[in-house]
């Protein structure tokens, strides 16, 4: 490949291009008319216009960026992650017209989007899934009944869905009568399906995901698990790598099941298999994504492995170059989301960053869409960057992490910098005992 499309923006989209420049391959950026100024735009080699700011008209107009491609000859699309990177209708545009598409197959994609289908066949393949109703609910009395079956609390979701949309804990059948109704509309609205399915909830769990990869040659490995249990709204604030709750044991058998997962639909490219696990260490299947995940860096960081020339690699035919017993988990890393939110409210602060000075130092990375005078709007992800720490050791790479947090001048619009820095303090967090309860139990404490 020798021309790269980016059908993305921000952050992701300057990550891919680096690693592109590093190995040679001209980029191609396209871009709404809100981002014409932003960093990512002007890295790359070539860029087009490709819309206005609403992401309808822009950043998911597959005609657009299909037309794009062509002009500019690219040879392959990169999709990033959100937008269109799990479309398997955008997928199989580009094979339709000649582009490769960086990611697995469209039917995988499908197969994996589609929630009850994607516990069907987790359930074939013997890995672990929640107690739940595989299909659909014509309605709020039989949900009711479904529920008291599997016994409450349960769990309203989207079959299509994703990103916490539509999720409804419910722990009495009065409850899941007022939020079924609900849960269908915002999953219409979100996802154009109204599909709901039921899942026993379970309390207070850990939130673990395992980064898979597969080649075109039926090799499928793992590069370990990230612990992803600090979330706000259901999303993920903090992840680290490796989980401070597994043990060695417990390691390997998540490991080994999301190897499987990834085996059940012949999975091509890197993509990540999340899991659920209650205090015991009993662990569910709970999604694949089939894309790179936002937190790619920790593994990164552990592996060191680059996860997007893994992906190039992957999409030119070529086979894994390492097998599984090459693949080590070594020091450890953090990622920390850096959002342009009110850290009480978690409410989008959408204005101009006056000032902005990124950290530095031994262990610091950060991947940014930002600079001094950028313009955060209400159209996209409110996300800034992220800040990634490594070191030998958990209790090198917090210390670090506050330092460089500590370090950070965003000026001009609010942050989420205090409560990331107050995640850093509290002893639960540093004890690794945390559930992704925590940000909800740790705000209630403070607002005593």
């Amino acid at each position: 490949m020798k021309t790269i499309l980016i059908a993305n923006r921000g952050e992701i989209a300057r990550r891919i291009i680096r690693t592109c420049k590093a190995k040679g391959i001209r980029t191609i950026a396209v871009h709404s008319e809100a981002d014409a100024s932003m960093p990512f735009v002007r890295e790359a080699d070539a860029a087009a216009l490709i819309g206005p700011a609403p992401v309808a008209q822009s950043y998911l107009n597959m005609d657009a960026i299909l037309q794009t491609a062509k002009e500019h000859e690219a040879d392959a699309i990169h999709p990033g992650y959100g937008l269109l990177s799990e479309n398997g209708r955008f997928a199989r545009r580009c094979v339709e017209e000649g582009i490769v598409f960086i990611g697995p197959r469209a039917e995988v994609m499908e197969e994996m989007g589609d929630k009850i289908r994607a516990r069907a066949k987790m359930m074939q393949a013997g890995v672990p899934v929640v107690p739940g109703y595989n299909g659909n609910i014509p309605d709020a009395e039989e949900a009711c009944r479904i529920a008291s079956e599997i016994g409450y609390p349960v769990m309203l979701k989207a079959s299509a869905g994703g990103g916490g949309i539509g999720m409804q804990i419910c722990r009495d059948d009065e409850e899941v009568r007022k939020a079924f109704q609900s849960a269908k509309g915002r999953a219409k609205a979100y996802f154009g399906n109204d599909d709901i399915f039921i899942e026993k909830y379970v309390d207070n769990p850990h939130h673990i995901e395992v980064q898979i990869a597969g080649d075109e040659h039926g090799n499928i490995v793992h590069l370990f698990e990230r612990e992803c249990s600090i979330q706000r709204r259901h999303q993920k604030v903090i992840e680290e790598s490796p989980s401070p709750f597994l043990d060695e044991t417990t390691r390997h058998l998540i490991c080994d099941a999301a190897v499987r997962a990834a085996q059940a639909v012949n999975y091509t490219g890197v993509g990540t298999v999340e899991f659920i696990m209650n205090g015991d260490k009993e662990f569910f299947f709970l999604e694949m994504n089939t894309r790179l995940q936002v937190e790619h860096p920790v593994t990164e960081a552990v592996t060191g492995l680059d996860l997007v020339e893994l992906q190039l690699a992957i999409a030119e035919g070529k086979a894994l170059s390492f097998s599984q017993k090459e693949v080590k988990q070594q020091g450890h890393a953090m990622e920390f989301r850096v959002y342009a939110e009110d850290p009480i409210t978690f409410m989008p602060s959408p204005g101009t960053i006056s000032r902005y000075v990124q950290p530095e130092g031994e262990g610091i990375r950060v991947d940014d869409a930002v600079e001094s005078g950028s313009v955060i709007t209400p159209f996209y992800d409110p996300m800034i960057g992220k800040l990634i720490v490594s070191g030998n050791t958990r209790q090198e790479v917090i210390e670090r992490a506050q330092d460089a947090l500590a370090q950070y001048v965003i000026e001009g619009i609010k942050t989420n910098l205090p409560l990331l820095s107050g995640v850093l303090r509290d002893e639960e967090f540093v004890a690794g005992v945390y559930t992704t309860q925590f940000v909800q139990q740790m705000k209630r404490t403070t607002n005593k």
